[in-house]
């Protein structure tokens, strides 16, 4: 047995489970329990006899966290322009809640987009991840594609890499990139660990480039992709993982 009891007597094999969460047959998880590949709170196992609880176990495989419970989901969300980032809005504009209104979970919106921005919302009914996913210790990395008014130079990317101030605090970007550019407009890519309101926009403000276009494009390890807008889907087990991985679950 590991160095510290993880075993329930009452619980499920732990090879079936991972079977279940679609690692693969029971003989190739057996394999990787073997081969010290995965974890449960914490505590490495190589045992093959060993049950779980998948209810509170917290299990790792190659160190991404898996989700054992089937009744937690996490939708990604292409949110088109015009849809306010609330699941009721007291004015009557389209907000989230219609665009997954087939989902029979109550579902809460991690971040925001204003109404004129598109792209990635995350939702989920998991509150352990929604809540690290907002809090500012677990801040993650957001991608969004701009178009914006001028010609871009190359030097402007240094400038926000260094920072730009606005009124409530200066704002820096962790990466920036010119997609396109001409002399009326310009296609760029930026990466930053922000959440304040519009700050995307108001950035471009200040450096004399106001946004014509803004879509979020990446919400940490998760992609928007082809995702139609207005359409969703619900994350895959890997996906999961990874997001659930940064931060710290």
């Amino acid at each position: 047995m590991p160095e510290r009891d993880v075993h329930d007597p009452e619980g499920i094999r732990l090879q079936k489970v991972l079977a279940g969460a679609g690692l693969g047959s029971r003989r190739a998880c057996e394999e990787l329990i073997a081969d010290g590949r995965v974890s449960v709170d914490g505590v490495v196992v190589r045992e093959l006899g060993v049950r779980i609880d998948p209810t509170k176990a917290v299990v790792h495989v190659d160190g991404e966290r898996l989700q054992l419970d089937a009744t937690l989901v996490t939708i990604a969300l292409n949110k088109p322009r015009g849809v306010v980032s609330t699941m009721h809005d007291p004015q009557g504009r389209p907000s989230l809640s219609e665009l997954v209104a087939d989902r029979p979970e109550r579902l809460f919106h991690v971040g925001r987009l204003d109404a004129d921005s598109e792209g990635l919302i995350l939702l989920t009914n998991d509150g352990e991840l929604a809540q690290r996913l907002a809090h500012p210790s677990y801040e993650v990395a957001k991608t969004h594609v701009a178009e914006v008014e001028g010609e871009v130079r190359p030097s402007l990317g240094g400038v926000l890499l260094r920072g730009v101030e606005l009124e409530d605090g200066p704002v820096q970007v962790d990466r920036f990139q010119i997609l396109q550019t001409t002399s009326r407009a310009s296609l760029v890519e930026v990466e930053l660990h922000e959440g304040r309101n519009r700050v995307v926009r108001r950035m471009f403000d200040e450096v004399g480039h106001p946004v014509v276009r803004l879509v979020r494009t990446r919400i940490g390890p998760i992609r928007l992709g082809d995702l139609p807008p207005g359409r969703t889907r619900v994350l895959g087990r890997v996906e999961l993982g990874t997001l659930m991985t940064a931060v710290g679950m």
